[in-house]
């Protein structure tokens, strides 16, 4: 028997393996990977990132606001702007940041 098409196109169908380039470090780090895409109610969609320098620093994001160019840059952007990233500066210590305790302003 043939199999029918869905009618449904899918959202962000070329989400997984992506990469991104956060504007400011999540959880000390700049450089991400999309590991797991899952969809949501309503129609959303979201994206696991995977740190590229540290495989355990994971965050879910909407998969929408990796569109805003304020947030995210597509591919791994060279780090020009003279913010650090990674856990050697504490600054963006991870642990300070999910624990809340970080300055999420304006993200």
């Amino acid at each position: 028997m043939a199999r029918q098409k869905s009618r449904h196109k899918q959202r962000f169908p070329h989400l997984l393996g992506s990469k991104w380039t956060s504007v400011r470090p999540m959880l000390g780090w700049r450089h991400f990977q999309v590991k797991e895409r899952q969809q949501g109610e309503g129609g959303l969609v979201f994206a696991e990132l995977e740190a590229v320098c540290d495989p355990q620093v994971r965050i879910w994001v909407n998969a929408a606001s990796l569109k805003n160019r304020a947030l995210w840059q597509a591919g791994w952007a060279p780090l020009q702007d003279g913010i650090p990233c990674g856990s050697e500066y504490p600054e963006h210590n991870p642990i300070k940041e999910a624990e809340g305790g970080a300055d999420w302003a304006g993200i």
